[in-house]
């Protein structure tokens, strides 16, 4: 038997089920505070929550292309394309020409845009203090360097099975 087999031979008997994964767990949590954010989000400032990760990118990183918004916000493009329609027909984002690129289409943020991100993300940081609020500082900073170890060894592992 491969060496990576048995490991995960070894493994399946000492995890009894997908919900003790810790892929599956952090999924289900980021699930949840995504959902979370949503119906906040569409309550305060009707805007669903592609749409808010696209209006806070443009807000932080404007101009950005499609392409560059789409990998940022880990959507595909076609998904960004219709999410940028849609504010595009709401007067959120301006799309412009590239000047250095004629292909090339920059985004940016209108000025009703750049006010629904500025309510955006004053009720985003709240949102994120009362996440990590019920955690003591030493907490916060454990889990700060756990997520930071997981990224990279996540890292580690897709550079891997990319061979």
């Amino acid at each position: 038997m491969h060496r990576a087999q048995a490991a995960l031979a070894a493994a399946d008997t000492d995890l009894a089920t997908i919900r003790e994964l810790l892929s599956f767990r952090l999924h289900r949590l980021a699930g949840q505070i995504s959902r979370s954010a949503g119906l906040r989000y569409r309550r305060l400032f009707d805007v669903s929550l592609g749409e808010w990760r696209t209006i806070a990118l443009l807000g932080a990183e404007a101009p950005m292309s499609l392409n560059a918004l789409a990998r940022a916000a880990d959507l595909d493009k076609g998904q960004m394309s219709r999410v940028v329609a849609g504010l595009v027909d709401r007067g959120l984002i301006r799309k412009q020409s590239d000047a250095s690129d004629n292909r090339g289409i920059r985004l940016t943020l209108t000025r009703s845009g750049r006010r629904i991100y500025d309510g955006l993300i004053g009720a985003a940081r709240l949102r994120n203090e009362q996440l990590l609020g019920v955690l003591s500082p030493a907490e916060r900073r454990g889990l700060e360097a756990a997520m930071l170890k997981l990224e990279a060894q996540a890292r580690v592992l897709i550079h891997a099975e990319e061979g």
